[in-house]
């Protein structure tokens, strides 16, 4: 089984550097990537990914309130792993 995967980070070389990371594993698939949460509300909702890797931390909609977002509906079936560098509670 292929776990579908949407990366959402503002920062180009990051996504850049977890899709290799991902596309290197035989049962990992990267759907799209998204500059800021706006767009990956949008491409989760298009592509219907089972993970979205999410920034918390994007200029236009945040990390948080796009999860909000994907998860108000409770049409997403997908799963949220949030990422941050910034070393903040």
């Amino acid at each position: 089984m292929t776990t579908r995967i949407v990366i959402v980070d503002d920062q180009s070389l990051v996504r850049a550097g977890f899709r290799l990371i991902l596309e290197s594993q035989p049962d990992l698939e990267v759907l799209g990537e998204a500059p800021d949460g706006d767009e990956g509300v949008a491409m989760a909702r298009r592509l219907h990914p089972d993970v979205v890797l999410m920034d918390v931390r994007m200029p236009k909609l945040d990390g948080l309130e796009a999860t909000r977002q994907l998860m108000a509906d409770g049409a997403s079936k997908c799963r949220i792993i949030m990422l941050t560098t910034f070393d903040l509670d």
